[in-house]
Formats: structure tokens, sequence, C-alpha cells
């Protein structure tokens, strides 16, 4: 379960001139071996992870929204040190997770998921992961099915398993990103779910004319803004 962040302070990150693009395909170039080692990660948890080990990433993107990435991985390895995630009931997982916000919302929501997915008393999520073929229509079926994950949150549980590399996860800082290198003309004031596709293919063409892949993006920009590369 454990997955800690890969610190790379010893980079420097790209500064704004001219010349960004050039400078933002270097440093992607310089990080691309951490990158490829959390994107192998991703890989193992779908081929050779465990059921269990499965939906803790999703709980994971559960908790994630207005919290911080590395807190709520913390919040969801204690949950599985303490055997929780699956057999909890809401109140008691809410008082585990002291560092995530709006945990009491966020532990109904987690109980919510895990009865969609457990079949004869155990987790069975792989199958109905499966069973989609396109993953948009599967992100779409995650969005509009577990409460308290939007079309981020989905995509990021998908990439976070190894199956969602071309799904943007459009947080404030890919945003940023996204605009300072001219991808996208403005930052949305808000992001419906029409919004959030135009954006998507955008960034999708963006990653073609850079020939920085759409799934090492995300992990880019965060290392950027942050100097390291979690998940």
């Amino acid at each position: 379960m454990k997955n800690h962040l890969i610190p790379i302070d010893f980079i420097q990150t790209p500064t704004d001139n001219s010349d960004t693009l050039v400078e933002l395909k270097a440093f992607w170039k310089k990080v691309l071996p951490f990158i490829l080692e959390r994107e192998k990660h991703f890989d193992d948890v779908w081929k050779k992870g465990t059921e269990e080990e499965i939906f803790a990433e999703l709980v994971f993107c559960i908790f994630t929204p207005q919290s911080k990435a590395v807190s709520c991985w913390a919040a969801v390895n204690n949950l599985a040190d303490k055997n929780m995630i699956l057999n909890s009931q809401d109140t008691d997982i809410a008082k585990a997770i002291n560092n995530v916000r709006f945990r009491n919302n966020k532990a109904k929501y987690v109980v919510q998921a895990r009865k969609l997915f457990v079949i004869n008393n155990k987790i069975q999520i792989k199958e109905k992961l499966a069973s989609f073929k396109d993953i948009h229509k599967l992100r779409k079926w995650f969005a509009e099915t577990i409460k308290g994950i939007g079309c981020k949150e989905a995509g990021h549980f998908l990439r976070n398993i190894g199956i969602g590399k071309n799904l943007a996860i459009l947080d404030r800082h890919i945003l940023r990103n996204l605009k300072i290198y001219g991808a996208i003309k403005e930052i949305p004031q808000t992001l419906n779910v029409k919004t959030y596709l135009e954006i998507e293919k955008q960034m999708q063409n963006f990653a073609k004319k850079t020939g920085i892949p759409m799934s090492h993006l995300d992990m880019l920009f965060w290392c950027k803004n942050t100097g390291g590369i979690f998940k």
C-alpha cells in the first residue's frame, strides 16, 4: 500500500521566459526516469494489485478534493493498516481521517462506494472496470455513480490504476500550467463537464504538439510546481 513521494528537488524547475516550452521539454527529459518509475507503479496496480488495493485507490480519490494528496494517501494507509477500509462504518472512518477535509461526508462516500462493489461479502471492483471497453464511458459511469467523484477524480483514479493514461486530471495546478504554455487561453471560472472535456481535448492536442505523452503531463506539471512526483 505504501507509495511515497519521489522528491526531485535537485533539479532546477523551468522559469517563465520566451523559451518556456523549450525549457519544459528539457525538464521533462530530466525527470523522465522518475515519471516512468511512477507510471510502472500505476500499471502494476492493475496487473498485480488486489481488489482491495484497487478500491483503496478509489478511496484516495474520494478523499482528495480540497485536501492535500500526500495527506490523503497517509489517511488511506492508516485505514488499511487498521483493516478499516472494507470493514468499518462511516463514523469510525471519519474519526480516523482527521487530516482529510470534509471527513464526515467523505467517509460516507467511501461506505456508499463500497456497497456498489461488494459481492458475496467480497470487494469485486476489477470485473466492473473490465466490463467497460471505452475508458471515457467508464469515467462517465464513475463520475455519475460514485458520490463525491467528478470527472477529475474519476480520471485520477483510472490513471492511478494504470488504465486511464490519456485522461486529463484538471486541477488548478494543471490548468495554470496549460495557460502558461499556451494550451488554453484562459482558466475557466467554473469547470462543468462540457468545459472539462473541451480542455481535455486541448491538453491532448498540446501533448501531440510537444511530443510529451498525455500520461506524463500531469506528473510533469505536478513536479514543476511541487518539486516531486506523487500520484
